[in-house]
């Protein structure tokens, strides 16, 4: 399941009128704390976030668990510069919980 299909959706009013038009509530996304059971990569040629993402957790839809905890990169960008260090954070599970808490959300995502 993606993180986007239990977005709440509202109605767009303007002046008291509903327009119809239907919009996407934004997600808060947690901090995510250092721990030194993080992992650091050199990214390689052709690296992207979801491919990390697939490598490290078994499931690419966990990529901005590592764009979040690598913040300082371009967010913007398909594929990471070659040579960077990248952070991949160790404790998915608690951050899934930190992510879930903050968008009201019991189920796992």
């Amino acid at each position: 399941m993606g993180r986007y299909s239990p977005i709440k959706q509202v109605n767009r009013t303007r002046q008291n009128v509903t327009s119809g038009v239907r919009m996407y509530m934004g997600n808060k996304y947690p901090q995510v704390p250092l721990t030194q059971e993080d992992t650091y990569v050199y990214a390689n040629e052709g690296d992207r976030f979801d491919t990390l993402a697939q490598q490290y957790y078994g499931d690419s839809s966990m990529w901005w668990v590592i764009s979040i905890a690598n913040e300082s990169l371009k967010q913007n960008s398909y594929y990471l510069p070659l040579g960077i260090q990248i952070r991949i954070p160790a404790n998915v599970a608690s951050i899934m919980a930190d992510y879930n808490k903050l968008n009201n959300r019991s189920n796992r995502l």
